[in-house]
């Protein structure tokens, strides 16, 4: 059985905990290209594709939208983001990186898998797979799906062997 870290993402002080995610909030997007597809409910974004929901941002090379084929108020209804290529989520005080994400509208849930880095207020967490649940702010990190390394702030490369999740706690300064 792996073993999972559960991080409630309130390590840090009250200040860097964090707030809800509006996921009714629009989604605004931009792209070097969009392949709209409708008969599959879908639109593929490439190159540089940057999406922004309320106070979050998801980067990657490449995303396909899928939508639910309804339309309210003249816009499609968006159930699924699946991103590839050098993925990037910024929530207020947090920032997580990998090789792909899903993000989930219906669960309200973001998994990403493929050499993940969590990052919060000096805080890093590595592993393989991370779900970060956007109703409670909570995040798990397990160490499943690990292949290779993650490049770390500063451009070096840090190796997790499967299985393991690994990382770095801050530790206040005291007098």
């Amino acid at each position: 059985m792996k073993r999972a870290v559960l991080l409630s993402l309130l390590i840090a002080a009250g200040a860097d905990a964090q707030t809800r995610h509006n996921s009714n909030a629009p989604i605004d997007f931009g792209a070097d290209q969009i392949e709209l597809q409708d008969r599959a409910n879908r639109a593929v974004l490439s190159g540089n594709v940057a999406v922004r929901q309320a106070e979050m941002t998801l980067n990657a090379g490449r995303m396909t939208v899928n939508y639910t084929g309804q339309v309210v108020g003249g816009s499609p209804q968006v159930s699924r983001l699946d991103a590839a290529g050098g993925v990037t989520v910024n929530r207020p005080a947090q920032t997580a990186r990998s090789q792909y994400a899903v993000y989930d509208l219906n669960k309200r849930v973001i998994t990403m898998i493929g050499a993940v880095t969590l990052t919060q207020s000096g805080n890093t967490v590595n592993g393989g797979r991370l779900t970060i649940n956007l109703d409670t702010g909570r995040a798990v990190i397990d160490g499943s799906s690990v292949r290779g390394g993650a490049a770390a702030p500063g451009g070096t490369t840090t190796t997790t062997p499967s299985g393991r999740v690994t990382g770095t706690f801050s530790v206040p300064k005291r007098n």
